[in-house]
């Protein structure tokens, strides 16, 4: 009887395929014609890291892919920008320019539209852009508009349409294989696929520099989002997402008083500064700080999922809010037990430094270096010894 059903599972699965299982051969032919559309960000006349790190991801697809790397905007900005991006890694083919007023502020409407004419245009096997908030604003609407269904981030790319994200907070890897149509869409982790040091000072012949044809390019009338304003931190410190170092701090500094240590120990070290949930919930600093970090080396026991850490954490749907993600190459963390969702991977943290006062807190689990002892003692003498910021 057993074997019985086990034979008409077998002929279920053999009959009743889906058309969308059979690849045809002129799919298969697109497949072997690779090449790749970069959706990049620029700032100050420049290319961000993170968009360089999406060519550097376009590159992993094959060795003969022909790379675009799309910019907009309007301006003496762009225009710097489209010429640092021409020069700046020797993968791009050429790049694509879009000069046009509308695409001034980051807005997903209008950028996913142009997304949607350069691809019709170009026909790209592949658009790729860098996981951050850019790239998800921008790349979920314009794989609405191509009708495809996105791949989101991407941290390692084994074939030309497979690749590996992790799920489950960070906790299990996923092998996906794309088979829809083109163009394959993926936002990737933009710290799994480092720009190496010598293509990012070589000097490499100048990629050709297009203007979209923008004649045909359709504006809604009826915009559903709009521009308000952009406001930063007037402050010295780096960026919590781009810093190489990043000093963060946790409820254990019981004040947002005591927490303006951590901030004079980072502008000691030259470090931006974060916070977890729960300093950020207590009012210590502001919630642009909070801080994610991730790391292969996790392993969460399951004594760690505690009706203490349920608290801290909120609810459980906390596993899954998206938080900062940084690619810090030092991370030292203060007061800092190690909930779930500022564990959760850990996967780009080059070395991380735990000062707690309990020597059983998850965080020693994952560090590099730990001290089981009173931050209000390790924090000043590190501010005594360490030499002033030149």
């Amino acid at each position: 009887m057993a074997t019985h059903m086990i034979f008409g599972a077998i002929r279920k699965r053999t009959v009743f395929l889906s058309s969308s299982q059979f690849v045809s051969l002129s799919s298969l032919a697109n497949f072997r014609n690779v090449s790749t559309l970069v959706i990049a960000e620029h700032e100050g006349g420049a290319v961000n890291a993170p968009s360089l790190s999406a060519v550097v991801a376009a590159k992993s697809l094959s060795k003969d892919n022909s790379i675009s790397m799309l910019l907009a905007g309007s301006g003496r900005s762009l225009h710097d920008a489209a010429s640092h991006a021409a020069s700046c890694h020797p993968s791009i083919s050429q790049v694509l320019v879009a000069d046009l007023d509308k695409f001034k502020n980051p807005l997903a409407e209008p950028w996913a539209k142009l997304v949607h004419l350069v691809q019709q245009k170009g026909g790209y096997s592949h658009i790729i852009a860098a996981s951050n908030s850019f790239g998800k604003n921008v790349v979920p609407r314009a794989a609405a508009l191509l009708d495809v269904s996105p791949i989101t981030d991407v941290i390692e790319i084994s074939e030309t349409r497979t690749f590996i994200r992790p799920i489950y907070a960070g906790n299990a890897l996923c092998t996906i294989r794309y088979t829809g149509v083109n163009p394959c869409v993926l936002t990737i982790r933009s710290t799994s696929f480092p720009v190496p040091q010598s293509s990012a000072e070589s000097k490499c012949n100048e990629a050709p520099i297009s203007q979209v044809d923008l004649s045909t390019f359709d504006e809604d009338p009826i915009s559903k989002s709009r521009y308000v304003t952009h406001t930063s931190q007037d402050t010295e410190r780096p960026d919590l997402g781009n810093a190489r170092i990043v000093i963060s701090g946790g409820r254990a500094l019981k004040s947002a008083e005591n927490f303006k240590m951590i901030e004079k120990l980072a502008e000691k070290l030259g470090a931006a500064v974060g916070a977890t949930r729960a300093a950020v919930d207590a009012g210590f600093v502001p919630n642009d700080l909070q801080a994610k970090l991730f790391s292969p080396k996790l392993q969460i026991p399951a004594q760690h999922f505690s009706p203490q850490s349920a608290q801290e954490t909120g609810s459980a749907l906390w596993l899954v809010k998206l938080e900062r993600l940084l690619l810090q190459e030092l991370y030292m963390a203060f007061g800092v037990s190690g909930a779930i969702q500022h564990l959760a991977g850990m996967r780009d943290s080059k070395v991380i430094v735990a000062v707690n006062k309990d020597a059983d807190a998850p965080i020693f689990q994952v560090a590099d270096y730990g001290l089981v002892g009173d931050l209000f003692q390790v924090i000043p003498e590190l501010l005594e010894k360490l030499p002033e910021k030149k």
